[in-house]
């Protein structure tokens, strides 16, 4: 079935589709990983979005049971040169075209991905719609200027319901603002007993329970628009270690009075360097943001900005001066992506145990 791939610019591109036969509407970015793209689709984080590979052929290695970052995913489309139709792994359960199938996502293959690459580069992310070939392109690109994108983001993806992944260790709350199951599983590995709460959960709630930290997780959007979440972060900063990771990290800053700004096409992928100022130590992460902390809004009395992203200086890492508080950019349990920044957590149980040591000596 031959689609298009409609750009707000006016830009059009021809492929075949495969995975759902729906339309698609959303904002369309770009992910330089060359591997997981199950775990990208999976992503909460993209949330709305229209999600384009720069790596040619995605699906060779089917869909299987593990890498899985969320059960129902909420990306809007997925765009690619060329798809296996036949996959070969011997963890796979189904091939990729099955799976969107199965979560109503359409997919287009065929496009030239560098063009669409070096266009967004260019201009910027831009919104975009997927139709049949038949379709009235002018009434489509009509459609198109006139929607809105939606901001109730996180809302769409939290979890509406607290529950619990089980340990022995550590009480940890975690904040649902779209995580990936990686963080879980981070958290589990170290024997956190772990508690799952949504994002409009109040310090009150938190505090309530008694933890011995609180994690404020990845997720989509603009942390502009979550206003009552940085009274819940104020709340809770002065009395429990708190560890932001992506989202959670731009509510940290905020929260504490800096600002954040929409970036031209964002951080996707698995390829970003980055450094920590204090020792030089390089690390290559796991990325997916639009949105960063704008350097020159930090207020230095209270934060220090602990790392930077080689490619562009962006902020990518925060640590209170006085609080029990850091945070970084990108995604220590890099599923998918390289696990450079896994002793993040270990820094965090470090932390926790820091702070409790303090308060018992108070």
């Amino acid at each position: 079935m031959k689609r298009l791939l409609l750009l707000e610019d006016g830009s059009i591109f021809k492929g075949t589709g495969f995975g759902s036969a729906n339309d698609a509407t959303g904002e369309v970015v770009f992910s330089t990983g060359m591997t997981g793209y199950q775990e990208s689709i999976t992503d909460q984080s993209y949330n709305g979005q229209m999600l384009v590979f720069t790596y040619p052929l995605i699906g060779n290695a089917g869909i299987n049971r593990d890498d899985y970052e969320s059960i129902d995913p909420t990306t809007k489309a997925v765009i690619v040169k060329e798809f296996a139709r036949v996959p070969s792994n011997w963890r796979s359960q189904m091939s990729l075209d099955a799976f969107l199938k199965h979560k109503n996502i359409p997919g287009i293959a065929g496009v030239d991905t560098r063009k669409l690459t070096r266009t967004i580069r260019e201009h910027g992310t831009m919104r975009g719609m997927i139709i049949d070939a038949e379709d009235d392109i002018k009434h489509a690109f009509d459609q198109l200027k006139a929607i809105v994108l939606p901001t109730n983001q996180v809302a769409q993806v939290s979890t509406t319901r607290s529950y619990v992944s089980p340990g022995k260790g550590k009480n940890v709350v975690v904040i649902d603002f779209g995580l990936k199951h990686s963080i879980l599983n981070e958290l589990n590995k170290r024997d956190c007993h772990v508690t799952v709460l949504p994002y409009h959960t109040t310090a009150e709630t938190i505090l309530s329970l008694n933890p011995d930290g609180v994690m404020l997780t990845n997720g989509p959007g603009d942390p502009s628009s979550l206003p009552d979440v940085l009274t819940m972060i104020q709340g809770i900063q002065d009395k429990l270690p708190v560890f932001g990771i992506c989202l959670g990290h731009q509510l940290i800053a905020l929260a504490n009075g800096a600002s954040t700004f929409k970036m031209k096409f964002g951080h996707r992928g698995f390829n970003h360097p980055v450094k920590e100022i204090a020792t030089g130590r390089i690390d290559f992460t796991s990325q997916n943001h639009g949105y960063a902390v704008e350097a020159g809004s930090v207020d230095k009395d209270k934060l220090i900005i602990t790392h930077i992203e080689l490619n562009d200086e962006t902020v990518e890492g925060l640590k209170h001066r006085y609080l029990p508080v850091f945070s970084v950019q990108y995604h220590p349990d890099a599923a998918p992506g390289p696990h450079d920044a896994d002793h993040l957590f270990d820094q965090f149980m470090e932390l926790m145990d820091a702070w409790k040591e303090t308060k018992k000596n108070a």
